[in-house]
């Protein structure tokens, strides 16, 4: 499909710059197949969903992924966005022309990089000197990884290493937030367990290609990044019950949907699954396990636009986020929420 189908206007003010408080009183916009769109906030999710539903929950955590260091008088800025092995991490790196494969980057604070491969994509891999482990390194020199729409608009502060992080954040290895789970409290966890919803975590290592542009005219020629993922045999064996039980799988974010999407069976039957997925998911898609989505609202042109689309319609999505633009929804990551059930 051609990408500029999926293209819309979007007026800056509507892009959120910081979350609202409490996270639970964001808006949030319910798409219904057959009752069209009504304005909520995510504290009323326990009345929109039904009981024996199940919720899934990403529970990777972000890692302070973004560096700032130098080679030479040369400034060179890295966003570590897959992790390779225990010392060596992929990376998108800002004024690329300045460094060449052998050289190393001071990251400051006694980090230092050596940048050992330029693949194809501009990417390098880099490996970090000394014995203490990455994640120490980072403690030490990197800062939260902001998406560059907000990172662009204001610098990143202390108040970002909370707001950034979901309450269900666990596993150490993302370089974004799976911000769909950003509008969560106890609270809001409590109503959800008092009104029969279950829930279930898995893992899903978001990386910094969920922000990059889709360059491709065309859908077909658009190139996904690959994330590591894992969903255990338990976790498996209960969302496979909610299903045998007529309870509808509710995926919190597109990170979750599209692993449970990766791990399942043309029947539905998901799977345990650890390791890479680069799924792509565009309009004509068959969903197998996935029954609605809760998500945030997404960039023009964006691989996350289309995985919506496929779900509730592209016609659907586009009247939708007019909607949500006409009503003063917030976008993007710290922004607003929406609730999707196709049927």
């Amino acid at each position: 499909m051609r990408v500029d189908l999926f293209d819309f206007d979007l007026p800056a003010e509507r892009i959120a710059l910081r979350p609202v408080a409490p996270r639970d009183s964001a808006r949030m916009l319910h798409i219904h197949g057959q009752q069209g769109l009504t304005d909520h906030v995510v504290r009323d999710l326990p009345d929109l969903l039904r009981k024996g539903d199940c919720l899934i929950f990403n529970d990777t955590r972000v890692i302070p992924a973004q560096l700032e260091g130098t080679r030479g008088d040369a400034k060179i800025g890295a966003t570590l966005h897959k992790r390779i092995d225990l010392r060596r991490w992929q990376a998108f790196i800002r004024n690329a022309k300045r460094l060449r494969v052998g050289e190393s980057v001071d990251f400051g604070r006694d980090v230092v990089a050596v940048a050992e491969e330029r693949h194809e994509d501009g990417s390098f891999t880099l490996y970090f000197e000394g014995d203490d482990p990455v994640e120490l390194l980072l403690e030490r020199a990197g800062t939260m990884p902001l998406p560059p729409y907000i990172a662009g608009k204001r610098p990143t502060d202390e108040r970002d290493a909370q707001d950034y992080q979901t309450m269900f954040a666990k596993k150490d290895g993302a370089v974004a937030a799976p911000t769909a789970s950003l509008h969560f409290t106890p609270e809001l966890m409590a109503g959800i367990e008092a009104a029969g919803i279950e829930t279930a975590t898995l893992t899903l290592h978001v990386g910094a290609g969920t922000f990059l542009p889709v360059k491709a005219e065309d859908t077909t020629e658009h190139r996904m990044h690959h994330e590591w993922g894992q969903i255990d045999a338990d976790t498996a064996y209960r969302l496979n019950s909610v299903r045998e039980k007529g309870g509808r799988l509710i995926a919190v974010g597109t990170t979750s949907l599209r692993l449970i999407e990766s791990a399942a069976d043309a029947d539905g039957t998901i799977n345990p699954f650890s390791g890479d997925t680069d799924i792509f998911i565009t309009p004509g898609y068959r969903f197998k396990a996935i029954q609605g989505l809760m998500t945030n609202f997404h960039l023009p042109k964006s691989t996350l636009f289309m995985l919506v689309s496929a779900l509730m319609g592209r016609e659907t999505m586009q009247a939708a986020y007019a909607h949500a633009i006409a009503n003063d929804y917030r976008f993007y990551s710290y922004g607003d929420s929406s609730l999707l059930i196709p049927a």
